[in-house]
This record gives structure tokens, C-alpha cells and sequence, in this order.
């Protein structure tokens, strides 16, 4: 058996550079399809039996997306996708689970053997550090911005995937930026945020009188980003019945509004975006195969902070530059040698969204806080006497509504619509409210 490669190792390429994905081979050694052997070509491979997994099997104990390898740099790991029989490594059944070679992988009545490969894929690293509102100098950044640039170089539908706070929002306007649609409409439906009886009209426009409050003729968002881009945010809460009406217009091009009797030619580049795991979605049947794979044309996953924590000095710096305070004498503690270890070592589970809503407190307080939601002892510090009376209401009531939502997406694991019953306030509302405080 062939050594293991370095799973990872960067090397330059005349002005590019490159790192190196160690090659892993995978050979079926019992089940209908014993005898085939793939070797994976990248950092992702998908195993099940749906026609573009990179590993297809006709086992029909296996799912359709059962579950997934990814190399990493401290070599590679499996990842169930929510399947029906599970993934079971070495007789022991597992969610996620690094690999060694040798291993046995068993998907239902199927074995596979891991093995190390004989060679290493190169995966391109770009040498920008920044790409539109992102920015960046780790290899996990590196080997997004290369994969952004290539999107936003084609006319390929994407998705991004990631957890919540990673930026997707971001890379979605970026690419839009860089591509030669820049020039067109930047239209967002936020699948998230409309009642789910009004996401068709939204998606695909009407005529007047064709339901209870079309009063007027209304282009849907489809018509609307002709010529540039549509970002298609919380794509995973579209509802099932509407997602093959979005894949006909994806496949054919064009749009029927509701309530007219012909179609409409459309032209516009989809970017989709989702926290959720859409393989999961599809294995549970709350989201179609078919749709999955004609929106992951592109399939971006965007890293977790946790990941590039060397990243964040940069991502701070950036952050008081929007926030208008880098040559404010207020920014002068977020820049102290000490804070960087102590950051670099935070879990960050709300990822940059929750870094801008610390450097926000911070600047507000003028001084370093613990990390974590507003402490008591914040309003101490916020009622500075040397501070006019409205001044410190206007931050304390700033501060202090940021942290409530930011708590309350928390308790209700990011679902916007099970938080607005909980607090009592619209779902459109919310979403502003989110909005407004860089919650979203």
C-alpha cells in the first residue's frame, strides 16, 4: 500500500500558488457494486447513489447523498449526512469520524475499503487578501477567494453553504461585483423573511387580480435581476412545493407570472445560500435532489471563523474601518498584542457576525470586555458622567437590544420565524431589527 501523503503542503506554481490535498482511494469490497474503485480528485467527495455523487453506488440500502470525505489538514474525515442506515466505520457507527487507511467504511450493505492514494491533487490558493467585503490571509481564505474568483468569472449558478455568520451575504455581492454583471441589478429574496403563501409571487411576479391583494401587475425577482444577479438567501426554507416550479425556470429559462397565460424569457445568474446542511434536507425529503445539484453547479462552502482565527487582527482592522472608528482613540484597545491570543482561542460559534457585535461593544465602551453577551458591569461602564444623558441611553439601549436578539437567535438555533413568535413581533420586523444591529 501506497504511503500517505502530506495532506497538505503549498507550493507555488509560476505566480499561483497551489496547495496539496492528499489523494485517497476507495475501493468497494462488498455489495452490488463490489470491484469499483475511485480515487478521490479533491478536498470533497460525496458518496451515495444519486447520479452526481463523485462516488455512485446502486446499493439500494444506500442513500441518495449518504455521507461525505473531507481532507483536512490534519488528514481526512467522514461526515454522515443524515442517512437511513448511517455511516459505520471499523463496526463502529459514527457522525463524523477521522480516517486512517485501512479502514472499513460500511453504507448499508456495502463495504469500502480507505485507502492512501499514490499522488496529491493540487487545489489553487489565491495570493489576494481581500475579495470585495472579504477579507483574509489563512489557507482556508486563500482557497475561497481562488474558488470566488472562478465563480465570479463564469455565469454559473452557486451555493453557499456555512454556518450562520460566516459571510455568505458578503460573497454572494462580491462575486456580483467581480463579474461581468456588475453592471446589472443586485436583487435579493430572502426566503427566511417572507410568509411562505407570498415567496411565489415574490420569486416569480403576477398579475394584477390574481390573488386577494394584486392590485397591480408586479414583476417577480426573477424579471427583476435581468441582466446582473439574484441572490437567493435561506434557499433551504423555500417551501417543497415550490421548489420544482424554481427548477423548470432555472433549466429553462424562463418565468411564468401568477395568473398569466404566457411565459417570460429571463436572464439572470442565481446565487443561492443556506446554514443548513441541504444533503441532510435531501435525505430527510425536505428538499429535492434535483434542485440541490442544479443550484451546487458552484458549491462554496464558506469556513467557520474557528478556522482561520489568525485571520481576525485583519478582520478587526476591517471592521473598524466600516464601522467609521479606526482612527478613533476608542479602536486603540482592540489593537493590544495580548487581546489577539485571547480571541484567536474564543469558539466564536456565531462566527464574524459575532466578532462585529463584540468590536461594536467594545467601541461603544471604550474599553476591552469579556467575551461572551453584555455583563452586568457593561452598564457601568456605560454610564460615564463625563457622557450628555442621551448619549449613554442611546448606546445602553443599542447595546442592550443587540443582545437580547443576538440571545434569542441563540435560544432558537437561528431560526428567525420561531424567535419572532417567541418575542412576540412580526417576522418581516425581526428581520429589520436584525438587520439594524448587524445581526444579519
Amino acid at each position: 500500500m501506497a504511503s500517505n501523503p502530506e495532506p497538505m503542503a503549498t507550493v507555488s506554481v509560476g505566480d499561483r500558488r497551489t496547495h496539496a490535498v492528499a489523494q485517497f482511494r476507495l475501493r468497494v469490497v462488498a455489495g452490488p457494486d463490489t470491484g469499483v474503485t475511485f480515487e478521490t480528485r479533491g478536498a470533497r467527495t460525496v458518496i451515495g447513489s444519486h447520479d452526481a455523487c463523485e462516488l455512485r453506488l446502486t446499493d439500494p440500502t444506500v442513500s441518495r447523498l449518504h455521507c461525505e470525505i473531507v481532507v483536512q489538514a490534519g488528514g481526512a474525515v467522514i461526515k454522515d449526512l443524515g442517512s437511513r442506515n448511517g455511516t459505520v466505520v471499523n463496526d463502529v457507527s459514527v457522525g463524523l469520524a477521522h480516517l486512517v487507511p485501512g479502514m472499513m467504511i460500511t453504507l448499508g450493505r456495502t463495504k469500502v475499503h480507505f485507502e492512501a492514494g499514490d499522488s496529491v491533487v493540487h487545489v489553487a490558493l489565491s495570493s489576494r487578501e481581500r475579495f470585495g467585503l472579504l477579507v483574509g490571509k489563512s489557507r482556508a481564505m486563500a482557497a475561497l477567494f481562488a474558488t470566488l474568483e472562478r465563480a465570479a468569472a463564469s455565469h454559473a449558478t452557486v451555493l453557499l453553504q456555512g454556518e450562520t455568520g460566516t459571510g455568505k451575504d458578503a460573497a454572494a455581492v462580491s462575486i456580483h461585483e467581480e463579474s461581468a454583471r456588475r453592471d446589472g441589478p443586485f436583487v435579493v429574496v430572502d426566503c427566511g423573511a417572507i410568509p411562505p403563501n407570498l415567496i411565489e409571487s415574490e420569486l416569480f411576479g403576477h398579475l394584477r387580480g390574481a390573488f386577494t391583494g394584486a392590485v397591480a401587475d408586479r414583476a417577480g425577482a426573477l424579471e427583476a435581476a435581468r441582466g446582473g444577479t439574484l441572490f437567493i438567501d435561506e434557499i433551504g426554507e423555500l417551501p417543497l412545493e415550490l421548489q420544482p416550479k424554481l427548477l423548470r425556470a432555472l433549466d429553462r429559462r424562463e418565468v411564468k407570472r401568477l395568473g398569466a397565460p404566457d411565459k417570460t424569457p429571463i436572464d439572470v445568474r442565481i446565487i443561492a445560500a443556506t446554514n443548513r446542511n441541504l444533503c441532510v434536507e435531501v435525505n430527510a425529503g425536505r428538499f429535492r435532489a434535483d434542485l440541490f445539484y442544479r443550484l451546487a453547479v458552484l458549491d462554496i462552502v464558506m469556513p467557520p471563523l474557528r478556522e482561520r482565527a489568525e485571520d481576525i487582527p485583519m478582520i478587526i482592522e476591517h471592521l473598524l474601518d466600516v464601522l467609521g472608528v479606526a482612527s478613533d482613540p476608542r479602536a486603540a484597545p482592540l489593537r493590544a498584542p495580548e487581546l489577539a491570543a485571547t480571541l484567536a482561542s474564543h469558539p466564536w460559534a456565531g462566527n464574524v457576525r459575532e466578532l462585529r457585535n463584540y468590536i461594536e461593544r467594545c467601541v461603544a465602551l471604550e474599553t476591552q470586555l469579556p467575551l461572551g453577551p453584555a455583563q452586568p458591569d457593561d452598564a457601568l461602564a456605560l454610564a460615564d458622567p463625563r457622557q450628555p444623558l442621551r448619549v449613554v441611553r442611546d448606546r445602553w439601549g443599542r447595546l442592550m437590544e443587540r443582545t437580547y436578539l443576538a440571545r434569542l437567535l441563540e435560544l432558537h438555533h437561528d431560526n428567525v420565524a420561531a424567535a419572532a413568535r417567541a418575542a412576540g413581533v412580526d417576522r418581516v420586523h425581526l428581520h429589520r431589527l436584525l438587520s439594524r444591529c448587524g445581526l444579519r
